[in-house]
């Protein structure tokens, strides 16, 4: 019998499908990005920065990989960026529809344009919180819309989308663009109320699909394309920690890890945020 991948190290108990709450899915899809390629690279890189991570969080008192973290088969369709997109919709979609608490882990942002369909076949009044140094609103770009810079558009126009932590956009953006469900990167510097406002404005359904660039390259250099000015660590938990608190955070996907084996902080800064959204996701099963 062959021994299952695991996640973090943990017992092989906690990474079987019939044991785990939680599936997270890989999709090294690293076709349409624009500048520095490597996000084909970042799931193994996360791998490893989680294996060298403690698993007791000290924040909410918890070992959320106890509730069991199943990883499955690499998505690996790469013949075209729309039948990739097709092929993430319907495995993602089809553990959703098991009951599992699905995470998605990339490659590059393209991927979100099939995570967020299968989320929106799902589930009602839902959400999409979208975090990101970019507005990622183009309806196609370079010939293509499953570019890694249209990962929202279709979103935008058929979900309640909310922005947090844009700093670079094209003009042609800004009419794909609802201003009032924006907070870019500079306003959220001068304005303390931001976490309460954005999450007002989710529904009670929520999934969040973040660009590791939303972080300031002084924290986060290892993406494809970083932005100066962007989040730093403790404001970006403690909104997250909002978020699953006041809303149903239903899944999430991360993208754009561009590993550096010269600098593997950014890869275990990355594990670590996984493994705090997840003890958010799960706090209330823990006692205090």
């Amino acid at each position: 019998m062959n021994k299952i991948k695991t996640y973090a190290g943990i017992p092989e108990k906690y990474g079987k499908l019939d044991n785990s709450k939680i599936v997270l899915l890989s999709v090294p899809f690293d076709a349409t990005s624009t500048w520095q390629k490597g996000a084909d690279k970042g799931f193994e890189a996360f791998l490893d920065a989680s294996e060298n991570m403690e698993l007791y969080d000290i924040e909410t008192n918890s070992e959320v990989y106890k509730k069991g973290v199943f990883i499955d088969e690499t998505i690996t369709e790469k013949s075209s960026p729309e039948k990739m997109v097709d092929q993430v919709h319907q495995i993602v979609k089809r553990y959703i529809l098991k009951d599992k608490f699905v995470t998605i882990f990339g490659g590059e942002h393209s991927i979100s344009i099939g995570t967020i369909r299968a989320f929106k076949d799902c589930f009602k009044s839902l959400s999409i919180l979208h975090l990101d140094a970019h507005a990622d609103l183009r309806e196609e770009y370079n010939g293509n819309k499953f570019n890694h810079a249209c990962a929202v558009y279709e979103a935008s126009k058929n979900i309640n989308l909310v922005q947090v932590g844009v700093r670079s956009m094209d003009i042609s953006e800004k009419n794909n663009m609802n201003l009032d469900k924006v907070f870019f990167a500079e306003d959220i510097f001068y304005d303390e109320s931001w976490q309460d406002q954005a999450t007002e404005l989710l529904s009670e359904n929520v999934f969040i699909t973040l660009d590791v660039d939303v972080f300031d390259p002084s924290i986060m250099p290892s993406t494809g394309t970083p932005e100066p000015g962007g989040l730093l660590w403790n404001e970006t938990l403690s909104f997250l920690k909002k978020v699953f608190n006041q809303k149903n955070v239903v899944g999430f996907d991360i993208v754009e890890l561009c590993p550096n084996p010269n600098n593997k902080a950014p890869d275990f800064m990355i594990a670590k945020l996984y493994y705090k959204m997840l003890s958010y996701k799960f706090i209330n099963d823990y006692e205090q």
